[in-house]
Formats: C-alpha cells, structure tokens, sequence
C-alpha cells in the first residue's frame, strides 16, 4: 500500500470520526417519546374521577357550622353546640339522623336570619307575653291574657336502657326570661365528690343513694331522654334558653320525656350508678355548648 493510499484512507476515517462526534452533540437528535403515565388531576382532566368530599364540605370553619369527629353523634354535637340534636337533624335535612360521617359539616344554628331574630330574651315584665323555650332553643312569644298560663303538650319519650319516662301533663309552662335572671337550685342535695374540670371532668359529681331525687336546676324544656351518650348513662339534657342547657347523668330512672317543660326543683330523675362505678348523679352546666363550672351559677349552700 503506498503512502497516497494510507493518506486518504486516514482522512476518511477521521472525517467518519468527526461526523458521528456532531451526532453525539444533540444538535441533530431524533424526537424522545414519553413514555411516562399522566399525572392526573381529580376533576380537572377529562376521564379523572373527582374525589368525594363529604357532605357540607364547602362550609367548613365557618360560622354556625360544626365539622363531625370520630366517634361523634348528633346528641353529642347537640351538647357540644348548646342545641337540640334533633334541630340539628331538621337544619341539614337528615333524613336518617344516626347516620353522620366524619368529616360531615353540620349547620347548627338556625338557617334563616328570622329564626335567629326569634331567638332573643324573655318580653319585657307586665307585657302580657308569655316567653317558653322551644325544641330548638329559640324563644317563642305567645300573647296571652294575665294571669294564664299555657302547658306543656310532650311528645314521645326517647327510649334508654332502665329508663322510665313518666308523662306528666297539664304542666305550667316555665316563663324563660334572658340569662341574667336565671334562677338556680342545686339538682341533688348530697356532698360534691368530684370537682369541675374542663377537660377530665366537666362538671360536677354530686354522691347519693339509689333512688334519690334528681331536680331540674332551673325552669326549660327536655330535649334529650335517653342513654344514646356513651360515658352518661341514662342522660337527660335541658335547654333553659339560647345559652344554657344542663345535663344529669348517671340516672337509675327517668321521670320525664323530650319536649317536656319542667319546673326549677321538679324531680326529673332518681338518681343511679348506670355507666358509672357508683350511685352519683353527675351534672353539667353548657354556656353555648362550653362546659362551665356549676358552681358559678347554682347557690351557696
């Protein structure tokens, strides 16, 4: 092979080299597909299903909404918010009361802004209007001649385990004026054998024997009957106004029914052990839902 020979055969093959050096730059790179899966946005790309959401979704942390935890029920969260769970019920249109979820938004103040203006203080005295708690908390004004009085008309009991609802009927009907004239007395006379605490013990725990009285500590109206609380045992709950209720746990007997007025000091109750270690009657006072010490409001012994 002679030396012309060997030139051109090195310049051929660096230009070779060359060339497949400026393929290497990207300079002239075929097109990459992608083979990678969308990522897919619920309710945004066509053929991606929206997550579900529960009910009431959209009115979470708002005012007068209520967003439903484990384990809760509407006869909890009717104590916690200071209503009658079965208003709660009627305002989210619940068919089927017992079925909630978590996550769940609930109204539970009233829907329209002239239930909330029917839901002021007593009328003023001598007025002739006679002011009574109603089922869900609002205080309706029902014009009557002086010195008459209207009754209660109850309803169906709740049901409970060892619960003994008693009608009474032809009642007068408690007058409820605003918070600041609420009067109290004390629901049991025993010995306190367990002190207020907000987060261990919201109230009071008041010892006894079986069977003792249970008095409603001011007038209202029963808006729960029942042993539907886990930790209460048979419970009954009043509703005195707008801002209170008041709650009497532990209760061999039940002597009264939902929607029921009672009388400050009428026995509502015998007291009992049921879901508790002991005979005690155990009671609370609810400011708007908020546990607060009975000792503030009830009298000096």
């Amino acid at each position: 092979m002679t030396d012309t020979t060997r030139r051109c055969g090195s310049a051929l093959l660096l230009a070779a080299t060359l060339l497949l050096a400026a393929c290497g730059t990207g300079l002239n790179t075929a097109p990459v597909e992608d083979r990678r899966l969308p990522v897919a946005r619920p309710g945004l790309d066509p053929g991606t299903p929206a997550v579900k959401q529960p009910p009431g979704f959209q009115n979470a942390g708002k005012p007068g909404f209520y967003t439903v935890k484990p384990g809760e029920t509407l006869i909890r969260i009717g104590l916690e918010t200071g209503q009658n769970w079965k208003d709660i019920a009627a305002w989210n249109n619940l068919t089927q009361p017992n079925q909630i979820e978590v996550g769940q938004v609930l109204r539970v103040v009233p829907p329209t802004a002239s239930l909330a203006a029917a839901a002021g203080p007593g009328a003023a005295e001598g007025s002739g209007v006679v002011t009574r708690p109603v089922g869900s908390g609002s205080i309706a004004s029902t014009q009557v001649p002086p010195g008459q009085a209207s009754t209660a008309a109850g309803r169906a009991p709740g049901s409970g385990a060892g619960a003994t609802p008693v009608a009474t009927t032809g009642a007068a009907e408690p007058a409820v004026a605003s918070e600041s004239v609420l009067s109290w007395v004390w629901p049991a006379p025993g010995p306190i054998i367990g002190g207020f605490d907000e987060v261990k013990n919201k109230g009071l725990d008041i010892g006894g024997a079986a069977g003792e009285p249970v008095l409603a500590a001011a007038d209202g109206r029963v808006v729960y009957v029942g042993a539907g609380l886990r930790g209460y045992g048979n419970l009954i709950i009043l509703k005195h106004n707008n801002t209170y209720l008041t709650a009497y746990a532990h209760n061999r007997a039940l002597l009264v029914k939902e929607d029921q007025a009672v009388r400050k000091g009428q026995k509502i109750a015998e007291m009992g052990n049921s879901d508790a270690d002991r005979v005690k009657l155990h009671f609370e006072v609810r400011r708007q839902g908020k546990p607060v010490d009975p000792l503030k409001y009830l009298p000096a012994r």
